[in-house]
């Protein structure tokens, strides 16, 4: 899924910034390493005797103190460490540093499956195997392409079943570019190879069969090279704010209206959003609703079984790391011309510390939309109306993982509400094929024929999002308010109505009775509430998960392995009590993983979660039909969900809100 010229650019872009000097500010606790941190943990790690300069480092992040700490707001000269996982001498190792103290503090090999992060210098390395490969010449060859216009990407190959396997093997498949910036719709089907990524050698190649490379034409998607311009001409507007913008940002620290947030970058995760508070008028304070939220794991299965397919079941966040592939926003296309941006650093694989430019923005939003509005006519000789604008804060990052692009927004409103959407671009990953015509289809190809010879294969997108609620304070439950309805007799019955449905309220007690599956269970409102705090009428304060489009579960057999690796995907929303170390929905070492660690697993364990620190997780689940107009690139397909406040609040918070005032328009013609 990662091409050579991706690769290429972030490692040239790795070696400009390394000299660049770090903050000297005091970090917050939950700050991410900064470029400093990062250089100090590898040299601990490698002054010690156990480790050497052939040490590998396929993760390196913040070792967040534990909660309590946090919240008792202990002061931010707390010690800071680094939880770091590398390879050395064939054996992943798991160690958290003590960067205040230089000094290893905990260190363990792991001996289960699976595997960290792949670095982006090993996937480098191994796509250019094949160019000097003597088979792979002979297969370009007699299919008559040019080893020059040849891009090779990496495929995670997973885990289907084996006994043993003790190699960190990689796939490996070709394209042509040459005529064309889209690669991705020109594969040089039928051949497979296998690379071992400790040794860095091919161990395995197949050509199976011959197919033919899909044509150039119309398959770019390049501004000079779309031909002429003759869709249909938009007017862009612009946001102007002249009193400046409406948020303030303090190192990772964000305010803005009524709330209150810690921004930080993770190269597994990419944005972490933490000790989320807004603040209540009526009581004078800030209320907690959130202690920390992230993308936990992106689960993406090809519905092909061919030998050349079959594996293609990514886990995007647990192999690849979704913050390592985080794009460089583009200010005034991927972010408005007024919003602000903010770097990350993550480690290569020599541990150096490595800059991320403009790897999120935040920006205000307002696009004509309406908070809240009534217009009263019922009071004779009156007609009174109150409109309120709604402008939002917006937290956006973008990854490129391969061929698709996501875009992540974390959107704050000024009701209480945050809206977690996903948008989904990019290119298709097609498959080559023989046919040129739908007609001439007569079994099953797995796809959708997009042009000619070009297959676009089924696929999914399950996108899940680790949701650690603290709804003011700690001790929440889950509650399900399920309607019910009622028959009224006619007997019985003093009125005319012979139905109406009331609510039932259910307060999940163990794990079990919090895993929902939308659209199969019956209608319910999904609350975290807090069962220790009540309105002034007595109603337990919460937030409402309200589920939106994408709602999509796996389809696949339970037996089957991708399914067991990802055995959480069968339901959008699961509620575990807080744990520390239960962060990535897939588990900690993800590639060629065997299910044994992740969410399902850890929540066979059936744990109480009523009135305790719990955990919501919920994926956004896209199923993915291809379409002609997918190709040659996808148009953005969105999909999420709401945390709303339910009962939260005495009343509507935007009820005092100032009405806005037009201000007067001005007309501008330019004239040369």
């Amino acid at each position: 899924m990662t091409s050579l010229i991706k690769l290429l650019q972030i490692f040239f872009l790795s070696i400009s910034v390394l000299s660049i000097s770090p903050s000297t500010a005091s970090p917050h606790p939950l700050d991410p390493l900064t470029h400093s941190e990062i250089s100090s943990a590898r040299h601990i790690i490698l002054s010690s005797p156990l480790f050497s300069s052939a040490t590998t480092f396929h993760y390196v992040g913040l070792d967040e103190p534990d909660k309590a700490e946090v919240l008792s707001r202990i002061s931010s000269s707390t010690s800071r460490r680094a939880f770091v996982i590398l390879r050395s001498n064939n054996q992943t190792h798991q160690l958290t540093v003590d960067l205040m103290g230089s000094s290893i503090i905990s260190h363990q090999i792991h001996t289960g499956s699976g595997y960290p992060i792949l670095t982006l210098q090993e996937q480098g390395a191994a796509i250019l195997l094949p160019l000097s490969y003597p088979p792979f010449l002979q297969s370009l060859s007699k299919r008559g392409l040019d080893v020059n216009d040849i891009v090779c990407s990496t495929f995670t190959v997973g885990w289907f079943g084996e006994r043993q396997l003790f190699k960190r093997l990689i796939a490996l498949l070709c394209f042509v570019a040459g005529e064309t910036a889209n690669f991705y719709a020109r594969p040089v089907e039928g051949v497979l190879i296998i690379v071992d990524l400790e040794a860095m050698e091919i161990v395995n190649y197949r050509d199976r069969v011959q197919i033919p490379v899909p044509k150039a034409d119309g398959t770019d998607f390049r501004s000079d090279k779309v031909g002429p311009f003759v869709g249909p001409e938009t007017k862009p507007g612009f946001i102007v704010q002249p009193q400046g913008r409406g948020f303030q940002i303090d190192g990772h620290n964000v305010r803005w209206a009524n709330w209150a947030f810690h921004l930080g970058y993770d190269v597994r995760a990419g944005a972490v959003i933490s000790l989320a508070s807004i603040y209540d008028a009526d009581m004078e304070t800030h209320r907690s609703v959130l202690y920390r939220t992230f993308v936990s794991e992106l689960f993406v299965p090809y519905m092909d079984p061919a030998e050349e397919w079959y594996f293609r079941t990514f886990f995007d966040a647990g192999e690849y790391g979704f913050g390592l592939w985080a794009s460089q926003l583009q200010p005034s296309t991927d972010c408005p011309a007024h919003a602000e941006f903010m770097d990350g650093y993550y480690a290569g694989r020599d541990g150096k510390p490595v800059k991320m430019s403009n790897v999120f923005c935040i920006f205000e939003r307002y696009a004509g939309d309406i908070a809240w509005r009534h217009t009263e006519i019922g009071i004779p000789g009156q007609m009174i109306t109150e409109v309120r604008p709604e402008v939002t804060l917006v937290v956006r990052m973008v990854s490129t993982v391969g061929n698709y692009d996501y875009v992540m927004d974390w959107e704050f409103k000024t009701t209480g509400s945050i809206q977690f959407r996903v948008s989904l671009t990019g290119l298709m990953e097609v498959k080559g094929t023989p046919y040129t015509h739908a007609d001439q289809i007569n079994s099953d190809q797995h796809g959708t024929l997009v042009a000619e010879n070009t297959m676009a294969v089924y696929h999914d997108h399950f996108i899940t999002y680790h949701i650690d609620l603290d709804i003011d304070g700690t001790e929440n439950s889950f509650q399900k308010l399920k309607l019910k309805p009622v028959k009224l007799s006619d007997f019985n019955s003093s009125s005319p109505r012979r139905s109406y449905w009331t609510v039932v309220t259910e307060t999940a007690e163990t794990e079990s009775d919090a895993q929902v599956k939308i659209g199969a269970d019956p209608a319910a409102d999904l609350l975290i509430v807090n069962p220790n705090k009540k309105t002034k009428m007595g109603n337990a304060v919460g937030y409402r998960l309200i589920p939106g489009s994408a709602t999509g579960v796996s389809v696949l057999a339970d037996n089957d392995f991708p399914q067991i690796r990802a055995s959480y995907s069968k339901k959008q929303v699961w509620v575990t009590p807080y744990n520390k170390s239960e962060k990535w929905a897939a588990g900690l070492y993800t590639d060629q993983s065997r299910g044994d660690d992740n969410l399902a697993t850890w929540s066979h364990r059936n744990r109480g979660i009523k009135n305790k620190d719990i955990v919501l997780w919920y994926t956004a689940g896209f199923h993915h039909i291809p379409y002609q107009e997918d190709f040659p690139l996808m148009p953005m397909i969105s999909g999420g969900f709401e945390l709303r406040p339910s009962n939260f609040f005495e009343r509507n918070p935007l009820i005092n809100t100032k009405p806005y005032s037009p201000q007067p328009r001005f007309n501008c013609t330019f004239t040369s």
